[in-house]
């Protein structure tokens, strides 16, 4: 009787749904009511199965659509569907915290989510501070709604090994879409230099980004290669996967990625040496010391390499340090000189989060100006994670950026020391490595205020926090499938 009762309820339920759906869509034009029962799954994936909303977001990611590049102008840059998929992760995670009151406490304490929490600390001061409050908050809220989900809520995902696989791999399935597309678009027009900026829109607003994406799982594909104990057939599908990333890096024309690349190649070496962290930092250190003690000599030896972007790979690698008439680098030199007077002017506080776009083109000298300069704060941001900072959040905020990129990378290589089991070490250091070539891409271009690039960063970031407290110990990376991942899901 009472199941006869559940199947009439279930039907009548359903009945009156569609009745109500062809009375808006015919009687009032309501098209939207036919995405109303995708909405209603993604609620039921929210409350019934929180870690497949993830997974979603994941695939998305490099799918997912900038409004104002869509030219819909509606006052705010959204990208959907990830954003409204991230929010709605926030939403469901603080209502858990308030109604569990506690979190992972291994997760809390560790070194990486103390220098979140400081990073945090330090946006919303500059915020109060900050030249356009109003931008700033967007910016605090963004920055919220990327690392909750993609590093907390990942952390304790993670915390079941498996996780990471498909997240990685969901990520890079809707990363080789867009790479399809790209492709074929850039055939299209003859696989010219000029159309390898634009080829990828609109998933990616230029090659910069796409490249620096390509980057990250270039690298992460390439270490699931040599994880022991796969099937040949998805081995060869690895090395297949890898094999395209190649391609896709080789035509994106990304200098700056090729440059991380090489960056990661060179720790890399370093780490199969065995070279300890602290000799590495004080390598890095020195140079940079250098750069800037010989900065007059370096600076005349560029201003005579005249070769420009070229569809000849050579030439264009060569192009790298041309600042004599390379649009593409003088711009990036006015708004780094832009920014540094941005800094002389408030070097403590800055000018608010988020807000370089909107106040730096008065600091721009007219020598410095290029064909590409624009006064009207539509042309991005200041192209540097680090003098970024400096501009928006005063000298804190910029040190905030190196002391992530240090404890991070620091407790990366020293999980990898202390791994006991081949997976651990292979994946930790792969998502070292991944950190390490967005943060020297990020000395040419920053993109952690995107979906694009915060997804990969921030989960890359949990990879390592979670295998340094949880998997690193093992024997066997697979031993335990963690308790706290059914609880995520209840």
């Amino acid at each position: 009787m009472q199941k006869g009762i559940k199947i009439a309820s279930l039907y009548l339920i359903a009945t009156l749904f569609v009745a109500i759906s062809l009375y808006f869509v015919v009687e009032k034009s309501m098209y939207l009511m036919y995405a109303l029962p995708i909405l209603l799954g993604i609620i039921m994936l929210y409350i019934f199965s929180y870690d497949k909303v993830i997974f979603l977001i994941a695939f998305l990611t490099p799918l997912s659509i900038n409004l104002e590049g869509l030219g819909l102008n509606i006052g705010l840059s959204l990208s959907v569907p990830v954003e409204p998929l991230l929010f709605g992760v926030l939403f469901f995670f603080i209502a858990k915290l308030l109604y569990e009151k506690k979190f992972d406490n291994k997760i809390t304490r560790h070194p990486i989510s103390i220098v979140i929490y400081i990073m945090f600390i330090w946006i919303l001061i500059t915020t109060i501070t900050s030249e356009i409050p109003l931008v700033s908050a967007k910016y605090l809220l963004s920055r919220i709604w990327f690392v909750i989900p993609a590093y907390f809520v990942c952390a304790k995902l993670f915390k079941n090994p498996k996780n990471i696989n498909k997240f990685v791999w969901l990520y890079i399935a809707g990363l080789t879409i867009v790479i399809v597309y790209t492709i074929t678009n850039h055939a299209m027009n003859g696989f010219s230099g000029n159309s390898a900026h634009w080829v990828m829109t609109p998933f990616y607003n230029d090659h910069t980004a796409y490249g620096a994406a390509l980057a990250i799982y270039l690298v992460i594909n390439a270490a699931f290669i040599f994880i022991p104990n796969i099937k040949p057939q998805k081995r060869i599908l690895i090395i297949i996967s890898f094999a395209i990333l190649c391609v896709a890096m080789v035509l994106s024309s990304c200098r700056a990625a090729w440059l991380s690349i090489i960056a990661v190649i060179g720790v890399l070496v370093c780490v199969l040496l065995k070279i300890k962290f602290r000799f590495i930092l004080t390598v890095v250190i020195v140079l940079i010391t250098m750069f800037f003690t010989f900065r007059h000599q370096i600076i005349d030896v560029m201003e005579r390499n005249e070769q420009d972007s070229s569809n000849n790979l050579l030439e264009h690698v060569q192009s790298i340090t041309n600042i004599s008439t390379d649009a593409s680098n003088l711009e990036r030199l006015n708004r780094w000189s832009s920014a540094l007077r941005l800094f002389e002017e408030r070097p403590f506080f800055g000018w608010g989060p988020g807000t370089y776009q909107f106040v730096y083109a008065p600091y721009q000298l007219s020598v410095n100006k290029t064909i590409i300069t624009t006064n009207y704060g539509d042309g991005g941001n200041a192209h540097s994670e680090y003098i970024g900072a400096l501009a928006e959040m005063g000298v804190i905020g910029s040190l905030i950026v190196v002391l992530l990129v240090i404890v991070s990378v620091y407790k990366g290589l020293t999980t990898y020391k202390k791994a006991k089991n081949k997976e651990s070490k292979i994946l930790v250091l792969a998502a070292t490595l991944a950190i390490i070539s967005y943060f020297t891409h990020g000395v040419l271009n920053n993109f952690l205020d995107t979906d694009k690039l915060a997804i990969p960063v921030w989960s890359c970031l949990a990879i390592i926090t979670v295998i340094d407290v949880y998997h690193s110990g093992k024997t066997n990376y697979y031993d335990s499938i963690s308790e706290d991942q059914q609880a995520l899901n209840q």
